[in-house]
C-alpha cells in the first residue's frame, strides 16, 4: 500500500472510488455487474458495513464504514479456518487486513474478467482511492453524490433507470444489506432523502469527496 494513502480503521467511515486503467470499461454486460455485487458481498460485506455504492462502465464508488477490530478478526479466524489467531499483527495490521479485502475482490473480479474476455493485465488503477468523511453534513451529502453519479457523467437521466447503485435499497421496500436504517436518520425522511439528491451541486461535491 502506498505510504500516502489513508489507513483504513475500525469505525471510521470513508469514500472509496476506482475506476478503469485506461480507456476500457469495468463493466461490458449485466453479468458483470451482478458478478461484482456477489464478490463483494463475500469479501467486503464481512469486514465493513456500506451505506451507498454505485457502479458503472468505467468506474465505482462506495461509502463504507469499517467494522470492529473484534468482528473483523473472528471473520479472518473463520476464513483462514485458524481459531488461534490472536490479533493483527501478524497479518500486517488491522489496516492491512481492510485493504487486503478490497485487493481481493477488485484482483479476483479482474481475473474472471480477462478469463471471460480473453484479455490480459491490470483492469483498475493500482491503489483504489479513498477519502475520511468525518461530519453529518458529509454523510448525507456523499449518499446523494454517489447515486447522482450516472446522471452527471450520462449514463442515465433518471435515478430510477440505473440499476446498478444502493439508490433502489432507499427508495423501495426491501431487503437489503445497505445501512439504511441509520442512514435514513441522517436524511429525516425518503421526502427529504429524494430532496437532497434533487438539490446536489455536483461540481461543490467533487470537490468535497474526490
Amino acid at each position: 500500500m502506498s505510504k500516502n494513502q489513508i489507513l483504513l480503521q475500525s469505525g471510521n467511515t470513508y469514500h472509496i472510488w476506482t475506476h478503469a486503467n485506461g480507456d476500457e470499461n469495468l463493466f461490458r454486460s449485466e453479468e458483470n455487474y451482478n458478478y461484482f455485487l456477489k464478490k463483494y458481498l463475500h469479501h467486503i460485506h464481512p469486514v465493513v458495513g456500506t451505506f451507498a455504492y454505485c457502479l458503472m462502465p468505467n468506474h465505482l464508488h462506495l461509502m463504507v464504514r469499517v467494522k470492529g477490530e473484534g468482528e473483523v478478526l473472528e471473520f479472518i479466524r473463520n476464513r483462514k479456518k485458524d481459531p488461534t489467531l490472536q490479533g493483527f499483527k501478524t497479518l500486517g495490521g488491522f489496516p492491512s487486513v481492510i485493504s487486503r479485502q478490497f485487493s481481493h475482490l477488485l484482483n479476483g473480479y479482474t481475473q474472471a474478467f480477462n478469463k471471460k474476455y480473453d484479455r490480459k493485465g491490470s483492469l483498475f488503477i493500482p491503489n483504489f482511492k479513498r477519502k475520511l468523511i468525518n461530519s453529518q453534513k458529509y454523510f448525507t451529502h456523499l449518499i446523494a453524490y454517489i447515486h447522482n453519479n450516472p446522471i452527471h457523467h450520462g449514463f442515465t437521466r433518471n435515478l430510477n433507470d440505473w440499476p446498478f447503485s444502493s439508490w433502489h435499497a432507499y427508495v423501495l421496500d426491501k431487503l437489503t444489506n445497505i445501512g439504511k436504517a441509520e442512514a435514513m436518520k441522517w436524511f429525516g425522511d425518503i421526502k427529504d432523502f429524494e430532496e437532497v439528491h434533487e438539490e446536489l451541486n455536483y461540481k461543490k461535491s467533487l470537490a468535497l469527496f474526490e
